[in-house]
Formats: structure tokens, sequence, C-alpha cells
């Protein structure tokens, strides 16, 4: 089912706005999920500095999934083994922030040729297609979101086990490593966790649009809070509201869910930024 199938129920005879959203329940429930751990993973991304590695990780994450779509096999499949790989060969190749971006300079055309190439050979619906860069409202079936669950969950998981030692190494490697934390294995893991949320990300708002729920939320909060808690939570609730609130309006609109998305996002991000330059004024002022 996509977008089209749901317009169908909206204005063809479903009476009941309660059915329209069980149309769209899967997707409700992953959005959320993807929501709450890609504010907690953006957290790190924007420590990092590695903003730029999510969009080069979806441009193979997306070349993957376009390649499972043409030879018939599962996309959440071919879209985690697209991320997994590029996610490796940042960790790896890219130790140095000047490599990284160079790695993934490298990476991001490449990926999305590829993906453009395998689009260009699928003779299947081009819903399918035009839902791998831009998401789709009921992209997400039954036997998928158990998938999508157990993905996010166990990037949640291992993300609770790495917290301190990743935070240490993302605020200041160098002592990090002086202290005796495993800083490689550490960056690595990292990586392959963000090319597991990036892998769920695409699927849900495409491979075009991921930043705004992997990247957004994260620098929303960290404008207007401060804290290795308080940062994190309200990135996961912005995440959580970009995502759900994108989806219910899609469903109530006649647009696909990426533009709600994005926008529900980059207004949280202004309105934040507002916010922090103001106060950033007010403390100057007493200063």
């Amino acid at each position: 089912m996509n977008w089209a199938d749901v317009q169908d129920a909206m204005f063809g005879g479903i009476p009941f706005y309660s059915e329209i959203l069980a149309l769209v329940s899967n997707s409700l429930w992953a959005g959320a999920i993807l929501g709450l751990v890609g504010g907690l993973i953006g957290v790190f991304v924007m420590q990092r500095d590695m903003a730029f590695a999510v969009h080069g990780i979806s441009e193979l994450s997306f070349a993957g999934a376009a390649a499972a779509l043409l030879i018939g096999v599962d996309v959440v499949t071919g879209s985690i083994f697209g991320s997994l790989v590029a996610a490796a060969l940042i960790g790896w190749l890219g130790a140095r922030a000047r490599d990284r971006n160079s790695i993934i300079g490298v990476l991001m055309p490449f990926g999305l040729g590829l993906g453009i190439l395998f689009l260009s050979l699928y003779d299947g619906r081009s819903a399918n297609r035009f839902s791998l860069l831009t998401g789709q409202i009921v992209s997400v079936q039954t036997g998928e979101l158990g998938w999508l669950i157990g993905i996010s969950a166990f990037v949640l998981i291992a993300l609770v086990l790495i917290w301190r030692p990743l935070r240490f190494d993302s605020l200041d490697p160098q002592s990090a490593a002086a202290r005796g934390v495993p800083t490689v294995g550490v960056s690595l893991a990292f990586m392959l966790l963000l090319g597991l949320t990036v892998a769920v990300a695409v699927h849900i708002i495409g491979a075009l649009l991921v930043m705004a729920l992997l990247v957004t939320p994260a620098a929303a909060a960290m404008r207007v809070a401060s804290g290795p808690v308080a940062v994190p939570a309200l990135a996961a609730v912005f995440g959580l509201v970009s995502a759900v609130g994108g989806i219910l309006l899609a469903v109530m609109g006649t647009l696909p869910v990426s533009p709600y998305i994005t926008t529900i996002s980059f207004a949280i991000y202004l309105v934040c930024r507002i916010v922090g330059a103001r106060r950033g004024r007010v403390t100057r002022a007493h200063a």
C-alpha cells in the first residue's frame, strides 16, 4: 500500500478518520520509535561533527534499498546492508576529520549513482521508487514493523551501554584516549549504530531528507539546553514530535509525509534558535 491508496481511502468512501489512521498505524509506531532513537543518536552526531556523515550513509542505504527493490528482496534488508557498508568504510577509512569528509564526499555520489541506476532498471510501481527518496506514509508493513522495532531497540540498548565512553570520546577525544578509552572501537561501534538508524530512517522519510530526524532535533535541543540529560531528552522529544506530527498531518493533507516532517523539524529548530539567541543576549546583559 502507498500514499495513493490512502488518498483513495480518504476520498473514496471510508467514512471514519479512525479507519484511515488504522492504515498508517504501523508508520506511526515506526515514526515514533525512530524519532526517539534518532534524537538520541543525533546528539552524538552533532558533538562529533558528523552531520555530513549521515547524508553520506543515507546515499549508500538508498543504493542498497534500490538494489533490493530491483531483485525482489526485502527493502529493509538492502537498506541495512548499504548503511552498514557505508558506516564501516567511513569509520575505518575516516579516522581523522579531513579523511572522513573526503571519504563521505566520494561515497555520496557513488551511492546516489548506483541507486538511480537500480531504480531506472526497476519495472515496478513508480510509487515504490519515489518512496526510497522522499519516504512513504504507509511504507511500513506489519512484517517490517517488527524488524524496525527490533533494530531500533538494539540501537537504543547498545547506545546506553556505550553512553559514557562515547560521550567522553565525543567531547574530548584526546583526553579519552589518554584515559584508556578504546576510541577506535567506540567510534566504529557508533558508526555501525548510526548506519542502522539511518537505514530505518530511509525507510520512513527517504534518503534525501533523513537529516531532518537525525540532525535537526539534536541541533535544536543544543540551542536551548545543556547537560548530559537535558539535551538528549529534549532531542528525543523533538524527534518524536516531528515524526508523529508529520505523519498525522500527512493523513489529513495531500502531500507525502516527508515535507510535513521536515517542516515541523525545521520550525522547532527555528524557534529554539530564537529562544537561544534571546537567552544569550539576556545573559550578556547581566554579565
